[in-house]
């Protein structure tokens, strides 16, 4: 059984980005210290586009095969022109309304998202599945998410986007016990784990 990690970022008051999911305002804190992480510790969660300029073409896999997101996730991208975000990966698009995919390597999950995500995680072998949001794919996914990666920006949006999309049951899931991670930047990284 592989896991599905919600590996995400947000705000010091739980936003992922502001009402409209911007969350450009986080960029600022990519310093020299916290990109060394990223790139050690979870390579595959940056962007092919991002990776080839940068040199980090090599970087192997470490914990994801497969990244599922939302639309609006994926409209950041296809906005720039890029039909493929995640090359590296298997990619999957939540959408009821974007039809035929852009790219062939990209596959639309236009019905059942839980239940294609359920055969995902079954499949024998591989490494885990990288969720990148947003808040309502997350929301409709809540129970199937094994692991909380949660990137903690010291910024507070006031309002905006939530990790998790509205009207949930309540979850409980176990910090693991020396996942705390510190940036001189003020950036916090939590792992959790679902309570069973």
């Amino acid at each position: 059984m592989r896991n599905l990690t919600y590996f995400i970022a947000c705000s010091l008051d739980g936003f992922i980005g502001d009402e409209h999911g911007d969350a450009s305002e986080m960029l600022r804190f990519m310093d020299e210290e916290y990109f060394a992480f990223l790139r050690t510790e979870f390579p595959e969660t940056l962007p092919t586009h991002g990776r080839r300029p940068l040199g980090l073409d090599h970087l192997e896999n470490r914990r994801f095969d497969t990244v599922v997101q939302g639309r609006a996730s994926y409209e950041l991208a296809l906005k720039e022109g890029i039909t493929s975000p995640y090359a590296h990966l298997r990619e999957y698009v939540a959408s009821r309304a974007l039809g035929t995919s852009p790219d062939p390597h990209v596959e639309i999950i236009d019905a059942d998202l839980v239940g294609r995500v359920r055969e995902l995680k079954a499949e024998e072998g591989g490494l885990g599945i990288y969720l990148c949001g947003g808040a309502q794919v997350a929301g409709a996914l809540l129970d199937e998410i094994d692991e909380l990666v949660i990137k903690t920006y010291p910024i507070v949006y006031g309002t905006g986007m939530p990790m998790f999309g509205s009207g949930l049951d309540i979850k409980e899931f176990t910090l693991d016990s020396g996942s705390v991670r510190t940036f001189g930047n003020g950036v916090l990284v939590r792992t959790y784990h679902r309570k069973r």
